[in-house]
């Protein structure tokens, strides 16, 4: 979905801003690279690299999912992705549903791409018109429902109070202000080899991957 519209200069402030705050809120950097690792590349530095920067209740971000799994299936094992969280501001249940992935993650890290696929299957029940009668709490009740979907009954409690512990929301807070301060607000958007590929904010279809990987890929082969 196409970004909220910042000027340049407002977005740098808001990075250092944000990273600011981030420095104050916690005293030291966080203790691992932001980001979930769908797939690792054994080829070192002639593997490619996609950082997909995704909303789980953003349309956008659900096209782009199957096509993007499709080219990273093709590619293996040369290509990595890794998946950072960017919450945007307009969908009310954005940041609630990342905090989930968060908290899953922590709990059962295997099931995180599980639960960011029914996240996609379903997003339509966290939608801002679905939502807007909720209470908080009722909200973050239905998150911990739905999240119990993936890795079981059994982890209700600990989703739960998950929602109540600063560390879920420092994580969360953490993938949003490292998406700013890569310059990225829209989403979905991606990096590949660390370069912002254009079309921020639209699905890439897997011919448009493959226009963007295959020269890279045949590069190492020549």
């Amino acid at each position: 979905m196409a970004g909220f519209t910042i000027s340049f200069p407002v977005i740098v402030v808001a990075a250092v801003v944000g990273l600011a705050s981030l420095v104050t809120s916690q005293s030291l950097p966080p203790a691992r690279y932001d980001g979930f690792v769908y797939t690792d590349c054994r080829f070192g530095s002639d593997g490619v690299m996609i950082e997909a920067f995704l909303d789980p209740v953003c349309p956008d971000s659900r096209d782009s999912w199957v096509p993007l799994k499709k080219a990273v299936q093709y590619y293996r094992p040369r290509v990595s992705l890794v998946v950072h969280l960017l919450p945007l501001p307009y969908h009310d249940n954005a940041f609630g549903a990342s905090r989930a992935l968060h908290i899953v993650n922590m709990l059962k890290n295997d099931s995180t791409f599980p639960l960011l696929e029914l996240f996609f299957n379903e997003q339509e029940k966290f939608y801002n018109s679905q939502t807007m009668n909720m209470s908080r709490a009722s909200i973050v009740k239905s998150l911990t429902k739905f999240s119990t979907q993936v890795v079981g009954n059994s982890y209700y409690s600990a989703i739960e109070a998950g929602f109540n512990n600063r560390t879920t929301d420092l994580k969360t807070r953490v993938s949003f202000k490292y998406s700013t301060s890569k310059g990225v607000d829209a989403t979905p958007s991606f990096f590949l080899n660390g370069f912002l590929l254009p079309g921020a904010g639209s699905p890439i279809d897997f011919k448009g991957w493959k226009t963007f990987i295959d020269p890279l890929i045949n590069e190492h082969k020549e």
